[in-house]
């Protein structure tokens, strides 16, 4: 659990930036799921596993920010921003 809660520490407040084919309504082409999460926050140096990552709304289809939350233990809960941006 103390590990958990150091990793939350860096974690904490953490933006990840993601970019998908959206038109140019700011929908998605595809969508955003855990797992690109997963991927933009390794490439930031954290290691989360999928599951981890809690979507409420499911995956994310439109450019925007959104606030997700990382579960790292049963009691300690962080919360990132997921930043998606749109590419022609």
């Amino acid at each position: 659990m103390s590990r958990a809660q150091a990793r939350a520490a860096k974690l904490e407040g953490v933006t990840v930036a993601i970019s998908q084919k959206a038109g140019v309504d700011g929908k998605l082409f595809g969508s955003v799921t855990n797992h690109d999460i997963v991927d933009a926050l390794k490439a930031q140096g954290f290691e989360v596993e999928r599951a981890q990552v809690r979507m409420p709304t499911g995956a994310l289809k439109q450019v925007g920010e959104f606030p997700l939350q990382i579960a790292l233990h049963t009691d300690v809960v962080v919360k990132i921003t997921v930043q998606v941006a749109g590419e022609a």
